[in-house]
């Protein structure tokens, strides 16, 4: 499996995100902050990402998060969990 197969919009290594609690504030880069709001998303009937990649991963490591400071980020940037 590659990046972007499961249709992610941010990829990352070395983070187990699915182990955050809700509410957990991350950075990303100078200027992104997220919060989790929630972990894992039931996938209905085998969707369209399982048809596209052979498996689905959203009940297993889906991490969903809010946007509460935007800005750009690039492949590389810093991520800190606060």
């Amino acid at each position: 499996m590659n990046f972007g197969d499961f249709a992610e919009n941010i990829a990352t290594v070395g983070i187990d995100w699915k182990t955050l609690p809700i509410g957990t504030r991350v950075r990303l880069g100078a200027q992104v902050l997220l919060e989790i709001t929630q972990i894992g998303k039931e996938c209905h009937n085998r969707c369209a990402i399982y048809y596209k990649a052979g498996d689905c991963i959203m009940p297993r490591e889906g991490v969903f998060a809010r946007v509460l400071e935007e800005g750009p980020i690039r492949c590389g940037d810093p991520i800190e969990i606060l």
